[in-house]
């Protein structure tokens, strides 16, 4: 009598292992487009929050902020102030946040402002850019180059 073996076989491993390439194969892309909606949709929240932060700013001292990071937190122990007003957390205020670089350019005297959100990685990291300024319209453009003030408002 010939004992009985235990155990998987090589074709049935090399099924399984095929089985694996094809659900990954159709998984991942998924993943990765999901990954990207995400992050645009966290850099049209962070530009809501930094228009919701200048305004609040320019109601508090007179003016938009200089910097981005005028709207960063308050060092340990102190109070807010035109430098650093405790509007927006610090990741934002550093300029970089899920895949998007924010950059706020202030107007002549800082009356005015805008800000740009540019993904780090085009194609990885997010495929649209936006701008916004005082106005608090958010813009797109999702041809490569930059978003501008003539540019698509979103809905």
């Amino acid at each position: 009598m010939r004992d009985k073996q235990q155990g998987f076989s090589l074709i049935e491993l090399l099924i399984v292992v095929a089985l694996m390439l094809i659900v990954s194969s159709i998984s991942i892309p998924n993943l990765l487009r999901a990954r990207i909606a995400a992050n645009q949709a966290s850099a049209v929240g962070s530009l809501r929050t930094l228009n919701t932060a200048s305004i609040a700013y320019s109601k508090s001292y007179g003016q938009f902020p200089a910097a981005l990071t005028n709207l960063g937190p308050i060092a340990s122990g102190g109070t807010a102030s035109s430098t650093s007003a405790d509007l927006a957390d610090s990741v934002l205020s550093a300029g970089t946040k899920s895949g998007y670089t924010f950059k706020y350019t202030a107007g002549a005297s800082n009356l005015s402002y805008t800000i740009t959100a540019t993904p780090i990685t085009a194609g990885t990291t997010g495929q649209s850019m936006y701008f916004t300024d005082q106005s608090g319209v958010i813009r797109a453009n999702a041809t490569g180059s930059g978003a501008t003030a003539s540019s698509t408002p979103i809905g």
